[in-house]
């Protein structure tokens, strides 16, 4: 990725001035006069790597270094809450045979068999989160696949990785397995173990098996003992009959769950009857739970006919409803070019720009800029919230569009990172750099 050439001054105190700053993404837009897209012309007084001052433009003490950005853009950092960098890039070796949900569990399943050793794993990893901090992520969390062996492989590969990133990626971890796979409560408790030495997130793939509700206790009991927020992946299906995301609300109303339960997918609410889509909603709202939807993977995946026929449907949930309630509510990346979804970058202004067009995140913009930033921020739990005020660590991303249009028009490949208050030049890897893992 090419930087555009601006220059920061050494000493480090410096304005940026007419940039255009969306009202989501601000915690007290004091001052500020908005646009019908919700963007501000404004200007942000930056210095020992933190924000001093937001606020209009022209209205601050006049500081010699003043970098004018011409009306464009500016999101803070990124935050990404539901990634596979374990399973990332394997597609050259292993791609999905017919593109569909089937294939895909089958192809990473073989895969992972034969060729996740650690170093594996590790390089893979690392090259996914080069990308991503390319882009301007500043916060992930991966899901790591759990099944035996494969969680004595990836947890300390995730420990290494996620030290390696400290202070650039701020990393998280959740396992990921089938839930019925809890019936062994042997193998789950010492699973449940590994993730909590880790200081992992509890995490499973819901399903609709005859001992649902008895194996989320066991998952949301097991939490409790161990002080571990939950993730599940929930209902990734058409099928009306899949209701998981009801039970999990369920299970947190009935334990009384204080940690944080993020919840992604949740395809199949959009096909259910209006009066248990609104009992549904109802429980969540009342549970807490944060959702996250996955546009580009669900819509490669859901609905894919075997014969030439078009699709029907889009594969995503229900955010608007959501967010009407006061869910709080996100988009992620998801897989990146392994079997589960061919394409992708974990870049998430690619993310936002198909989630405007699929979930449409316009007309009006509303509060959605607010789903790849400090709404996943607070469904981490991170401690940094992700918004710009002064006081935050000066962490931003300045693209070239100066409106919505022209912003998600474009790839924006020569976008500014600011991270600590300083411009870095990453550069996304080459794909070259895998290419010996790709070999037979």
């Amino acid at each position: 990725m090419t930087q555009p050439s601006i220059t920061l001054p050494a000493s480090g105190a410096y304005s940026l001035v007419n940039l255009r700053l969306h009202r989501s993404h601000l915690e007290k837009p004091d001052g500020l006069v908005f646009d019908t897209e919700g963007f501000a012309l404004a200007e942000i007084d930056i210095s020992a790597g933190a924000i001093d001052r937001i606020g209009p433009v022209g209205q601050g003490a006049a500081r010699s270094a003043a970098i004018d950005c011409r009306g464009a853009i500016a999101f803070p950092a990124f935050v990404d809450c539901h990634t596979h960098i374990d399973k990332g890039h394997i597609w050259a070796r292993k791609p999905n045979p017919d593109g569909s949900f089937p294939g895909a569990l089958t192809a990473v399943g073989e895969d992972r068999l034969a060729r996740w050793t650690a170093d594996d794993v590790e390089r893979r990893m690392e090259f996914s989160l080069a990308c991503a901090y390319a882009h301007g992520t500043r916060a992930m969390r991966t899901h790591l696949d759990s099944v035996p062996p494969q969680e004595d492989i990836s947890w300390p590969v995730f420990e290494t990785v996620r030290d390696r990133w400290k202070g650039r990626i701020e990393l998280q971890a959740a396992c990921l397995f089938g839930i019925d796979q809890a019936l062994d409560e042997n193998w789950f408790n010492r699973l449940a173990e590994i993730v909590a030495r880790h200081r992992g997130i509890l995490g499973a793939v819901t399903y609709m098996v005859p001992d649902l509700d008895m194996l989320l206790d066991r998952m949301f009991v097991k939490a409790m003992n161990l002080g571990l927020n939950l993730d599940f992946h929930a209902d990734e299906t058409d099928d009306v009959n899949a209701i998981s995301l009801d039970r999990i609300a369920d299970a947190a109303l009935r334990h009384g769950f204080e940690g944080r339960i993020l919840v992604g997918h949740c395809c199949s609410l959009a096909r259910q009857p209006d009066d248990r889509v609104k009992a549904t909603l109802d429980k969540v709202a009342r549970a807490g739970l944060s959702v996250v939807s996955l546009p580009m993977c669900n819509m490669y995946l859901q609905d894919r006919r075997a014969d030439a026929t078009t699709p029907r449907w889009r594969g995503v949930t229900l955010l608007h409803e959501m967010a009407a309630r006061g869910i709080n509510v996100c988009v992620a990346s998801d897989n990146t070019r392994d079997p589960f979804y061919a394409y992708g970058d974990l870049d998430v202004l690619e993310v936002y720009r198909e989630a405007t067009r699929i979930l449409h995140f316009d007309h009006p913009v509303g509060e959605w800029p607010a789903t790849v930033a400090g709404n996943p921020a607070r469904a981490m739990g991170l401690a940094q919230t992700a918004m710009l005020q002064p006081g935050a660590s000066a962490d931003l991303v300045l693209f070239r569009g100066r409106s919505l249009t022209e912003l998600l028009s474009r790839p924006e490949s020569r976008r500014t990172l600011i991270r600590n208050g300083k411009l870095i030049d990453a550069t996304v890897p080459d794909y070259q750099d895998l290419d010996d893992l790709m070999e037979p």
